[in-house]
């Protein structure tokens, strides 16, 4: 076939995937070599597949055709391009196909409301779970390790953290990831977003994430800002965060199906598989939220908040919960409720709507103390800012 691009495949270890509670224990499940210029299965001269380890730049075309045919790595040193309008479809292979963007590398994917960058399923029928996502890693702080250290990510095993709170990923704007968080085994998924150790210098804007078979967008660690974030139908959790995550949530939208998702905002002050190695804790900035659930039994929560969490929370519109927000005391030596009584947990402007209780909140905190502006909260005008470029959203 033409190719425009020189594609050089070497040895990628593939994913491992994140557990329901986030704390996956790392596993290598496969060992393999692409090398994209001599594919024999390459049906039509604008088709491109993309798997292995890019040293190299590379720039898509969006008058092309892209399979994501396996774990595809972009090195430390590289940029990955991705037009406006560009469409990349993944091979239902589930955990053993994502695109990762390593420390150092970077991935300018810049779409418009118009058009949009979409990956999805190459399934004739594709459902949640088909392949396994977004996966950028960067040098910003995690407090799971101190000063220049890295961790592991659970997919693909491959270093994120240190001291670069700046750190620059790239661009992520009006992107789309559909039908990802492939399954590992009966316990472990991926998302639709990762974001490890993901530094504020990135620019992160307008992104969705559809139909995911676990969560749809988890921050570990760092410091990266996020802002215009859908989140519809995601199996499990919608927004995570863990490892101290610091930096800023602006305009958020959740959408959960009946029977479909788990808690909104599942949120943790650091990894409890893990030492909190720095002593501090996950403390973002989160304003103008609405979470909607249309389950007609729902048990979840708007936001589970523990492991020490900390957090400000300002115009928040909550609809369908069982729980609107719980504060638990789960780390008995760092309680969640203790940074209500310290105002390092503060909710602004909230209203709940069809919710069984406001609140449930560990330690004998009181809910007065924790929200204040019940019935003032609006939530994100969703229906302005994700017009044309998202799926899914009423």
């Amino acid at each position: 076939m033409k190719n425009k691009f020189l594609f050089l495949g070497i040895a990628a270890a593939l994913f491992i995937a994140c557990e329901s509670d986030d704390t996956a224990d790392i596993i290598i499940n496969d060992n393999s070599i692409t090398n994209n210029n001599t594919n024999p299965s390459v049906p039509t001269e604008t088709e491109v597949r993309l798997s292995g380890v890019y040293t190299e730049d590379l720039t898509l075309d969006p008058d092309m055709d892209y399979i994501l045919s396996g774990a595809t790595i972009m090195a430390s040193g590289t940029t990955i391009t991705i037009p406006a309008g560009t469409t990349i479809r993944a091979q239902a292979a589930g955990t053993s196909v994502y695109l990762a963007i390593s420390q150092g590398a970077q991935i300018i994917a810049d779409g418009t409301a118009a058009n949009p960058i979409v990956f999805t399923s190459a399934s004739s029928n594709p459902s949640a779970g088909d392949w396994g996502g977004l996966i950028l890693l960067g040098r910003a702080p995690l407090n799971s390790v101190t000063g220049t250290g890295t961790s592991t990510s659970e997919i693909g095993n491959l270093p994120y953290g240190g001291n670069v709170a700046d750190d620059n990923s790239g661009i992520l704007r009006y992107v789309r990831v559909e039908y990802s968080g492939g399954a590992a085994d009966g316990q472990s998924e991926n998302n639709g977003f990762s974001f490890y150790g993901v530094g504020n210098g990135t620019t992160v804007q307008y992104i969705q994430a559809f139909e995911g078979a676990d969560d749809g967008v988890e921050f570990f660690g760092g410091t990266v800002n996020a802002s215009f974030i859908a989140v519809v139908n995601a199996q499990d959790d919608s927004i995570d965060w863990t490892e101290g995550y610091s930096g800023t949530i602006t305009d958020a939208y959740v959408l959960q199906g009946d029977g479909i998702g788990d808690e909104a905002f599942e949120c943790d002050g650091f990894n409890t598989d893990f030492t909190n190695a720095t002593g501090t804790f996950s403390n973002p900035t989160v304003s103008n939220v609405t979470i909607v659930s249309e389950s007609t039994a729902d048990s979840t929560r708007g936001f589970l908040l523990r492991a020490g969490t900390q957090g400000t929370f300002t115009n928040v519109e909550i609809i369908g919960k069982d729980t609107g927000i719980s504060v638990d005391d789960d780390e008995a030596a760092t309680p969640t409720s203790q940074n209500v009584t310290d105002d390092t947990l503060t909710f602004t402007d909230v209203t709940f709507t069809s919710v069984n209780a406001n609140t449930a909140i560990d330690g004998g905190v009181i809910e007065a103390d924790l929200v204040t502006g019940i019935g003032n909260g609006t939530g994100t005008d969703v229906g302005t800012w994700g017009a044309n470029w998202t799926v899914g959203i009423n």
